[in-house]
């Protein structure tokens, strides 16, 4: 594991975890949401990583695992820790309260139809993007592992994870902004959610990493590739058919399966 290809992998999760500050930029500086394009772009981010998920990290997983535990055994393994990763993300989940859910769609338009009122307001915004700073640990750590492991994997995963990242940076801003009125603060909790991306990078480099092993490395792998199928089932494709582009959602997410599948062939 050279130096470059850690610095190359933190720089992924930085750049996917920031952009939760695009969708605060876009709530403050446009006047209406491109439901369309956003309905479009996340169901692309689903199908990226439900086709990386299923027909690259998962038989990579698969592969390391029986060559360390013998046929049965590390099939077994692999299975139990594809579906030990959903369990983790599905957990995280439940801790958030269903009144704070950031995935709860929030519009451009909202923040110029209101002026900032209740303070009760600035609670949402805070526990959204705790919210979205607890889901994004996990995220982090998925793009930064395959990134070392096989940087074109990281480079599809962390885009997908970015735009992914746009529209929770607007529901962290709006209910921010109507308890305020501060477009700074809104900007700023919105961009500190972000940085949860780069701390799951932090956590595999520090205690996984160095210790890799095929068992190791296999396990993780294979959580990850659980993690990001709930992630796709769970919010993006649900985020974006609430958006009202239902067939659009879908048509992008085969799009981001097309595009994933082809892009491996190229640089495979």
């Amino acid at each position: 594991m050279d130096t470059s290809s850690v610095l190359f992998a933190f720089g992924l999760t930085l750049l996917a975890g920031l952009a939760t500050g695009i969708g605060s930029l876009l709530a403050f500086f446009t006047r209406s949401t491109n439901t369309r394009f956003l309905s479009a772009a996340l169901g692309l981010s689903a199908g990226v990583m439900l086709y990386v998920s299923f027909m690259e990290i998962f038989p990579q997983a698969q592969d390391s695992l029986v060559l360390a535990l013998g046929k049965t055994g590390g099939s077994w393994a692999a299975l139990g820790a594809f579906f030990a990763g959903i369990l983790v993300i599905a957990l995280i989940d439940r801790l958030v309260p269903a009144g704070d859910n950031p995935h709860v769609i929030k519009k451009v338009e909202e923040l110029h139809q209101k002026t900032p009122q209740s303070r009760q307001m600035m609670r949402v915004g805070i526990f959204s993007a705790l919210a979205i700073a607890i889901h994004n640990f996990p995220e982090g750590l998925a793009a930064f592992v395959s990134a070392v492991r096989q940087p074109a994997l990281g480079v599809a995963i962390a885009i997908a994870i970015a735009i992914h990242n746009i529209p929770e940076g607007i529901a962290v801003s709006v209910p921010v902004y109507f308890a305020t009125g501060d477009r700074k603060k809104a900007f700023f909790l919105s961009f500190l959610s972000g940085l949860a991306e780069p701390l799951g990078a932090v956590f595999g480099y520090l205690f996984l990493l160095h210790t890799v092993n095929d068992v190791i490395f296999g396990t993780l792998f294979a959580m990850v590739a659980g993690i990001m199928v709930f992630i796709s089932l769970d919010e993006l494709l649900p985020t974006a058919r609430e958006y009202g582009e239902e067939h659009v959602a879908i048509y992008g997410t085969v799009a981001g399966m097309i595009i994933m599948g082809v892009s491996l062939l190229l640089l495979g």
